[in-house]
């Protein structure tokens, strides 16, 4: 017989994590499923740490959402007792008109953030980390810092656990199919209907959804620890902000301070698109020495042995911001994965966006960036 649940969540990464704990702490009868067993390193949700940071140069819209993320992760902590977030502070650095800079200026100035505009020469001076050339500036957000990835995810499942979501592990969903106004799903485990869906599978979306043409890819994104090249403590949190460049030709590279597992930079975009049963995750000595040009040029401090390396996944739209809607005739399944990269920070304001859908509760945002019919 089949399970009757008010939510049946697919993939239990970052967001489906925090969706499965928003709609049980409501009261509602979720099962959550996911293929692998989370926290794991074959999706998008793992590599130790995650940037947060409030100033967000993609749009203005996503600075309410980011708002509320930070008291979210605030309360996650209290409720789990766990560390989940540092407070480094961020930069923001590029050519005064780079969208980097120019974008987070937009943002900063229509929610009246803190901040302060620096040039290279007080960012080489004040963060010795940090080698910015002249014709660069800074934006240096206070709020900024980092998210530790694979505890984030562990602690919404452990929440959304203790409030009574059936976490199904290593039950991969098989297929599914809808009713007039309900779906029934079928899992390795069994049978379960649902009066609503929520597909948050990151890089398997569309394999889950095959009847559907939604436009994403898949993209390969390799991350990257290095030992600082001599003792200092100049990549130390105190002394190091989490700092995202913007160079020639639109390339984007970000790195962290040391956490004690070493210097994590890496490109952020510019990977190849895969299949996500189907990655290679070997990182090849020309991806190695790609890298360790930019640390020269921007970091060379950090230009020591590297420590290790990991492979993650972007799953992109095709302008990059997020899918947060239902797809056209399927008003009871919602699609929230697609993130392009820059998701994880907001997992708990869009786990709380999806328990606000299924109740009928007013939205606390504008959404319509996010709306794809």
């Amino acid at each position: 017989m089949a399970v009757t649940l008010d939510a049946v969540v697919v993939g239990l990464g970052a967001m489906g994590s925090a969706a499965a704990f928003h709609l049980a702490r409501r009261g509602l009868r979720v099962a959550a499923f996911d293929r692998f067993r989370p926290p794991h390193a074959w999706g998008s949700s793992h590599g130790d740490t995650r940037i947060i940071r409030e100033a967000y140069f993609e749009h203005p819209v996503y600075v309410p959402m980011v708002q509320r993320a930070y008291e979210l992760w605030a309360e996650l902590e209290q409720h789990t007792e766990t560390t989940l977030y540092v407070c480094t502070g961020g930069l923001m650095i590029g050519a005064p008109d780079s969208v980097l800079v120019s974008g987070t200026l937009h943002s900063v100035r229509e929610h009246r953030l803190a901040h302060e505009l620096l040039r290279a020469v007080d960012l080489r001076a004040r963060f010795p980390a940090l080698d910015v050339p002249s014709g660069m500036i800074g934006v240096l957000e206070p709020r900024a810092g980092v998210l530790f990835a694979e505890a984030c995810v562990r602690a919404h499942l452990d929440a959304a656990r203790r409030a009574g979501a059936d976490l199904h592990l290593d039950d991969p969903v098989l297929r599914w199919h809808e009713h007039a106004d309900d779906v029934t799903v079928h899992a390795a485990s069994g049978r379960y209907h649902a009066k609503a869906m929520v597909v948050s599978a990151g890089a398997w979306v569309t394999t889950l959804l095959p009847a559907f043409p939604l436009p994403f890819t898949v993209e390969r994104q390799t991350l990257y620890w290095f030992d600082p090249a001599r003792a200092t403590d100049v990549f130390s949190a105190q002394r190091c902000p989490i700092h995202l460049w913007q160079f020639e030709d639109g390339q984007f590279f970000y790195g962290f301070p040391d956490l004690g597992d070493g210097v994590k930079v890496a490109r952020h975009h510019r990977g190849r698109m895969v299949d996500p049963d189907r990655v290679d995750r070997n990182i090849s000595q020309a991806e190695i020495d790609d890298i360790r040009a930019l640390v020269r040029r921007f970091v060379p401090a950090a230009d020591g042995t590297l420590r290790k390396s990991a492979v993650c996944l972007y799953t992109n739209t095709p302008d990059e911001h997020f899918w947060i809607d239902s797809p056209a005739g399927f008003p009871q399944v919602l699609i929230v994965s697609p993130c392009s990269g820059h998701g994880f920070k907001f997992a708990p304001a869009i786990g709380e966006i999806v328990a606000n859908w299924l109740t009928g509760t007013p939205q606390r945002f504008d959404l319509g960036l996010f709306r794809r019919r």
